[in-house]
């Protein structure tokens, strides 16, 4: 008996999604692998380079690595939990854990720069030399080295899964390779200038740039936990897709949010008020595999309706 082709294009897409999942799932776990063992070598680093020249802008990195560290650990349980598929008491998945932990690491990443705010005040106040700079220049160095080239990969990790856990870990150690370039500079114009005033200067630069860093994530944090739409191009795209099927004349009610790396797309489509049910139905179908087979990560709901007989739309849901 010869294959139903229905079966065999819903087979596909399925298995085109899970495929996707089990990459993206890699991927992130990869990241997260990554940024706390960067974040351990990173700490041991400073910790030996702050003892040595007693710098306030080297213990600024040190504290901000040692807080990338948690918040890293905090976003590694938080993907391992976000990656757990649906199950009787989360049927949509536990993708919430990813913008949760976005949360988290703002938190983790405000109270260091507070910290390192209160520890510049006290050494303007009190300005002193800087000791063994040569020490700063090669953990700096070393520092700027590791760091990039793990932006580099998380970069990569955020462009093929979208992953707002990755990103806002990645946000952080974007700010830190700016930190310590500005570490570097600071050592010199102390080192070689005698501008003591530099180093603590220096620092609260940097904990400005570390807070609107973390508003970033809160307010990207915030876009996932509130269900917020997709973005009105790729809206556009899924109804060019809906509309594109030659027996569908028109479409309403298009809903979508995103939670961790799950699209959720729900939308009703308007045919011929004369079609048998079970045409409908495969016309339904062979939508919703459409759309899926555009956004592989998409869970899709059609409803059928009828042309002309479009209910009128809650004031409270968007067209």
């Amino acid at each position: 008996m010869a294959a139903d082709p229905d079966n065999r294009q819903s087979d596909a897409v399925m298995a085109g999604r899970g495929s996707a999942a089990a990459d993206s799932a890699r991927l992130m776990r990869m990241a997260t692998y990554a940024s706390v063992s960067v974040a351990g070598i990173l700490i041991i680093c400073k910790l030996v380079a702050w003892a040595m020249t007693d710098s306030i802008s080297i213990l600024s990195t040190l504290v901000d690595s040692m807080l990338d560290a948690l918040a890293s650990l905090v976003n590694l349980f938080a993907v391992r939990h976000a990656l757990e598929p649906a199950d009787k008491e989360h049927r949509f998945g536990h993708g919430k854990a990813e913008p949760l932990a976005g949360m988290a690491q703002a938190a983790f990443i405000s109270g260091s720069a507070v910290f390192l705010i209160l520890q510049a005040g006290e050494r303007l106040a009190r300005p002193q030399a800087i000791e063994n700079p040569d020490v700063g220049y090669v953990v700096m160095g070393i520092s700027i080295v590791l760091t990039l080239i793990l932006v580099i990969y998380q970069r990569h990790v955020i462009r093929r899964t979208g992953s707002v856990a990755i990103s806002a870990d990645s946000l952080h150690y974007e700010a830190d390779l700016l930190v310590n370039g500005s570490v570097v500079v600071s050592l010199l114009l102390v080192s070689q200038l005698g501008w003591v005033h530099a180093d603590p200067l220096f620092a609260i630069a940097i904990a400005a740039y570390i807070i609107w860093g973390a508003w970033k994530i809160v307010r990207e944090s915030l876009t996932h936990l509130m269900d917020r739409e997709l973005p009105d191009e790729e809206r556009g795209k899924i109804r060019s897709v809906v509309l594109a099927h030659p027996k569908v004349e028109g479409m309403h009610d298009l809903r979508t949010r995103m939670s961790g790396q799950d699209i959720f797309i729900q939308f009703h489509i308007e045919m011929d008020p004369e079609m048998p049910l079970r045409e409908a139905h495969s016309i339904a179908d062979e939508v919703m595999w459409a759309v899926e087979e555009a956004f592989p990560k998409a869970d899709v709901l059609v409803h059928q309706d009828p042309v002309g007989l479009q209910e009128a739309p809650s004031p409270l849901v968007r067209p």
